[in-house]
């Protein structure tokens, strides 16, 4: 596992304050995709267990992959509950990536098997939910629970794209994940799009012919 001591890993401490002061449960909230050009956005809604937090939790952008598979297995072990909500392509060409993102981590949260009394969330915008809601920029460096979401969320997503890859080779999905690499830009020149790219989404319409390469250009020096 990779470890960087200057850097301030999650912990429990927001969660048991707020489980102390007024109860719980409260759920951790966070997303995987929505940068990519392929594939869907994914949330995921944990609810840890106090008494058996798995060793090692921390930012999916901070575990490699192997970290994060060992990871979920625990979490999905020990957790008290776990929803996962999936915004389709289509869902994020109609409403945009957003829009998109804030009804995955609304479906993940119906789809726990409790009802929180506390949502906290990473970011700066909160999905509307049956309970209370709190954002938190960086949560998933900061709150175990965020961070148990990024996992999941992550692994989920990763999981999906590898096996979209099986069925449309030649895209690298396995790779890169529908993220925007030189290789992904290539294999869109070569083969074209897919039903499982954004068509929202600039570089897809640039493969499309529906922009020029100097305003996508242009956009990503922005």
């Amino acid at each position: 596992m990779r470890v960087d001591d200057s850097r301030i890993v999650p912990t429990f401490e927001l969660e048991a304050a707020e489980l102390s002061l007024a109860g719980g449960p409260i759920v951790g909230i966070d997303e995987a995709g929505r940068g990519p050009w392929a594939g869907p956005v994914v949330a995921a809604a944990v609810v840890l267990d106090p008494d058996r937090i798995p060793q090692g939790i921390d930012d999916s952008k901070a575990l490699e992959a192997e970290d994060r598979e060992r990871l979920f297995e625990r979490i999905s072990a020990t957790a008290l509950a776990i929803g996962v909500g999936i915004g389709d392509v289509g869902r994020i060409d109609r409403d945009n990536i957003l829009a998109a993102t804030m009804w995955a981590m609304t479906d993940a949260v119906k789809r726990l098997s409790c009802r929180p009394r506390l949502a906290i969330i990473d970011g700066n915008r909160a999905p509307r939910l049956s309970c209370q809601t709190r954002t938190i920029v960086k949560g998933d460096a900061k709150c175990l629970s965020i961070a148990a979401a990024s996992i999941v969320a992550k692994v989920t997503r990763d999981r999906m794209m590898i096996a979209l890859a099986r069925e449309i080779p030649g895209y690298g999905f396995e790779r890169h994940k529908g993220y925007g690499t030189p290789e992904h830009r290539a294999a869109l020149v070569r083969l074209g799009i897919t039903p499982h790219h954004r068509r929202s989404f600039r570089p897809v319409q640039l493969a499309l012919g529906l922009v020029g390469a100097e305003e996508v250009e242009a956009e990503e020096v922005v």
